[in-house]
Formats: structure tokens, C-alpha cells, sequence
């Protein structure tokens, strides 16, 4: 593998990148959204979309390679002049036929679509693979999934010059097929790896499915590889799967969502004549409004909505960018879990792997905002509790209080959900400084509880107290049984408590 790609900055598995794409001449700065172009599909210009901030465009070279009417034109002129795009360029080689249409509808190999994508100019050139839908039967997808590695294989032997290599990740909605498949396409010394055939799980809003395959795929390729998922085109799901640890996403959405007078926002997709007012101020919407858009002509109208799909797809990639910067891209997810049940589902199970999001997640941000259950469950809060065994604890007598000190401890330390216990001094350290509700809830009172309980457990010698003002019962039965409890009210001193039967 070519060392193409460098990591700058970390928040959780996601992370600010460098592409570098010799053959263009560029460096594309990840998360960074692909736009599909291709001869049929040109409602806004390449030429355009570059100004509206596209880095890296992709384009179908199976396409291109069966048109009578752009194939020498490509052959001649080389993609970026058939595009007038000065950016880099992907070419994808005919899978998507393939799981559409089957064996019959693509005649070509492997072999032969690479030195066509690199004849016209490919920057990063995409190999045949078989994309394996989801709920296949497992046979058939390991089957397809050896016949995928046999022609990465053979097209990692190629001379393909400067052209950067693709090497899809299939194995259906397996996850053990998709963790072994990153570790052999990896070996096969690739560049990039796009996550294949979950178009399918997106465009049924199977979020939690996609973060499933897309974590699974990259425990096999290593936290060092970048990775493209294949047609993740709705904004509402960028910071998920930036969170997850893509890098790369591609969809033609902006434009077959205009075709049908569909009109993209974060939170979800709308039909422009069900809108009175736009709630958008790119330049698109504040110059037309939704009653002057309506009245656009087809093909203008088309054309305005696709822009402005565009401008809120960037606009959404750059707020992704510059949350993993600023350490609260999980904040952003969060935020954007609220907008859709299925994006929560996949929210919820990326912090299934909290564990895998720690190890690289940056220890050192600025803030920690707890704006829901999910919260209590985040990486940081993992690391906390694993750090427990590790803190030093002075005398045999402790106070664990969410409230004040007591002297007749030898040590008072402070309880906040959903960390649970640190010492004082340490409050004014990440991540204890959280922002955290006075009405706390219930997952974050049982996250405290547990680092209660790994506190206690790795000082077997010493008596610890815990005075809290309302957890309920349930919470409290899951502490061991060598802490004391003691109930205190929120007006009331540490010296007022009592003992909780």
C-alpha cells in the first residue's frame, strides 16, 4: 500500500484527513463528499460543483467505456477536460450493473476496465467486484466474497502508474465476512477501500446495519486506511458514518432527488410543493423562495434544486469537518440522532463499540456537553471509568458526594454522572468539566454507578460512602455491596445524611 493517506486529527473513530491523489496533482481533505457525475447525469456542472466546494467527483467508467458517444471523447481528451474539473476523479468499473443486472450485463473484466480507467484518466481507479446484497444467504456470500478477493488480487499486479487503487469491501450483512475482507483487501496493498453494496441498508434507512458492516470492515483494514462508503449520499447520516470512521462518500442523491422535486435538509427530504418557506439561506433558496421555485420552469427547476442539494450536502461535510476539529463530533451525531429514529438506532449502535471508539479517540478536547441518554455511553466516559484503577485513594475512609466535603472522611472525592467518581482536584480537567443536566437520567446515574463500582473494586481495602441525592433503587442495587449508602438531599449537608437501608 502506498502511504497516501495520513491522519491529523482524531475524535473518536472519526478524523480529519489528507488524500493525497498523485495523479491529479491534489490533496483531498477528508471527510469530503463525492458528487456522481457522469454523460447522463450533468444537472449542475463539474466546473460548478468544484465552487460549491467538491474536492473529488466520481464518475462511472463503465459507463463512459460503453457510450458510442463519450468513450473516445474520454479516451481523447482525459477526464478532467470531459469534465472541466481541475479536482481529483474516481471511476467506479461496473459493479453497480453487476448487482443490478447481472452477470449477463457486464462484459468486461477486471483487467480490462483498470487499463480503460487509467487510459482516460482515472485519479483512483475501482476494480469488478460483486456486490453482495444484504440478507443473502451466507454461501453465496462467501462465495462472491473469494471471487472479489481473487480480482483485487490480480489487480493489485497491474501497472496502473500513479493511478490510486479501490479495493471494495463486500461480505453482505455479515460482519465476520466483512472484518476478514478488510484484512485481505488490505494485504493486497490497495489505497482506498470503499464499504460496498449497502445502498441497499441506506436507502431503507438500516443505519444501525451500515455502522455495523462499515466498523466490522475496519476493524479488518486497520485503524490507518481510508475509507470510502460506497452511495452515502443524505446529509442526515454524514456525521454518523464520519463518526464511525469513513472518510469518503459518494451519491448521485443531489440530483435524482431534484429530478422528482425532492428537496434535501440535515433532518430528512421534503417535496417542494409541500413547502412554504425554505429553511435554508444558501444562495438558491434566499434568491427564489419556495413559491419562486416552484414556478421555475422543469428543467431550471431541476437544475436550482440540485445546486441547492449540493450546498446543503457541503455545508453539512464542512459543520462534520469542523466538529472532529473541535472534539464534538459525537455532540453532532447526537444532535442529529434527534432528527430521525433510524439515525438514533445507528447512534446507539455505534456506541455498541464504544470500546473500539477509545482507542483512538483524542484524550485531550475541550468539552464534554451530555445532551442525552446516548451520552452516558460515549468513549470518554469508557476511558474514565477504565482510568479508575489507576487514580491514587488516600486513607481507609472515602466519601464519594455529589455534593461537599465531610471531615469525618480521610478523602472526599466528587460524583458526576455520568463519569461517577474522581478526585477533586481533578475537577477542573477534561473530561470532568462536562456539561452536564441537574436532572440527570437514568443512564447516566447507572454509568456513575459503574464507575462506583470499578473505583471500589480496585481498592478492596478501603470503606467508601456514597451520598447522592435521588438515584433510584434500581441503580443503587447495582453497586457492590461494600459501599455505604447514604441518601442527601440537594439543599442539605454532607454532615445531614443517613444511612439507606
Amino acid at each position: 500500500m502506498t502511504d497516501v493517506f495520513e491522519v491529523r486529527r482524531w475524535d473518536g473513530a472519526g478524523r480529519l484527513g489528507s488524500l493525497d491523489v498523485p495523479r491529479a496533482g491534489v490533496t483531498v481533505e477528508t471527510p469530503a463528499l463525492m458528487p456522481v457525475v457522469n454523460p447522463h447525469l450533468r444537472t449542475v456542472s463539474p466546473a460548478r460543483m468544484e465552487e460549491l466546494g467538491a474536492q473529488v467527483l466520481i464518475t462511472n467508467g463503465y459507463i463512459l467505456y460503453g457510450s458510442e458517444d463519450y468513450r473516445e471523447q474520454a479516451l481523447e481528451e482525459g477526464l478532467h477536460s470531459l469534465y472541466d474539473f481541475s479536482g481529483a476523479i474516481v471511476t467506479d468499473s461496473g459493479s453497480f450493473q453487476l448487482s443490478v443486472y447481472g452477470d449477463e450485463e457486464v462484459d468486461i473484466d477486471t483487467e480490462e476496465i483498470l487499463q480503460f480507467q487509467y487510459d482516460i484518466g482515472s485519479d483512483i481507479g475501482t476494480p469488478v467486484d460483486i456486490p453482495t446484497p444484504p440478507d443473502a444467504a451466507r454461501e453465496r456470500a462467501e462465495a462472491e466474497l473469494a471471487t472479489t478477493q481473487e480480482r483485487l488480487e490480480l489487480a493489485s499486479e497491474l501497472d496502473l502508474g500513479e493511478m490510486l487503487l479501490n479495493a471494495p469491501i463486500q461480505g453482505s450483512t455479515y460482519t465476520d465476512l466483512r472484518e476478514r475482507a478488510g484484512a485481505d483487501a488490505r494485504a493486497t496493498g490497495a489505497d482506498v477501500f470503499p464499504v460496498g453494496a449497502v445502498v441497499p441498508l441506506l436507502n431503507d434507512y438500516r443505519y444501525a446495519e451500515a455502522v455495523e458492516v462499515s466498523l466490522a470492515a475496519k476493524r479488518g483494514l486497520g485503524p490507518a486506511a481510508p475509507v470510502h462508503l460506497f452511495g452515502a449520499g443524505h446529509p442526515m447520516m454524514f456525521a454518523l458514518a464520519a463518526a464511525a470512521g469513513c472518510d469518503l462518500f459518494d451519491s448521485a442523491a443531489y440530483a435524482l432527488y431534484a429530478r422528482d422535486d425532492r428537496y434535501l435538509t440535515v433532518r430528512s427530504t421534503e417535496h417542494l410543493a409541500d413547502l412554504e418557506y425554505l429553511p435554508c439561506s444558501c444562495p438558491v433558496c434566499t434568491e427564489h423562495g419556495a413559491e419562486g421555485l416552484q414556478a421555475l420552469d422543469d428543467i431550471e427547476r431541476e437544475r436550482r434544486l440540485a445546486e441547492h442539494n449540493l450546498h446543503v450536502s457541503f455545508a453539512e461535510m464542512r459543520r462534520v469537518r469542523q466538529a472532529i476539529r473541535a472534539g464534538d463530533l459525537l455532540e453532532l451525531v447526537e444532535a442529529r440522532a434527534r432528527s430521525h429514529p433510524t439515525v438514533l438506532d445507528g447512534y446507539r449502535a455505534l456506541l455498541d463499540h464504544a470500546d473500539d471508539l477509545e482507542r483512538t479517540d483524542d484524550a485531550s478536547k475541550e468539552s464534554f456537553f451530555h445532551l442525552s441518554t446516548e451520552s452516558a455511553h460515549r468513549p470518554e466516559v469508557l476511558r474514565h471509568h477504565d482510568r479508575l484503577a489507576a487514580l491514587p485513594v488516600e486513607g481507609d475512609e472515602v466519601l464519594l458526594s455529589e455534593g461537599g466535603t465531610n471531615d469525618s472522611y480521610d478523602e472526599t472525592w466528587r460524583v458526576v454522572p455520568p463519569f461517577g467518581p474522581f478526585p477533586r482536584a481533578l475537577s477542573e480537567t477534561y473530561p470532568l468539566t462536562a456539561e452536564v443536566p441537574e436532572r440527570t437520567d437514568r443512564a447516566a446515574q447507572a454509568a456513575a454507578a459503574r464507575g462506583v463500582t470499578a473505583l471500589v473494586e480496585a481498592n478492596p481495602d478501603v470503606a467508601f460512602t456514597l451520598a447522592h441525592w435521588e438515584w433510584p433503587d434500581e441503580v443503587l442495587a447495582t453497586l457492590p455491596e461494600a459501599v455505604t449508602v447514604t441518601a442527601l438531599g440537594p439543599d442539605e449537608d454532607v454532615d445531614a445524611e443517613t444511612e439507606v437501608e
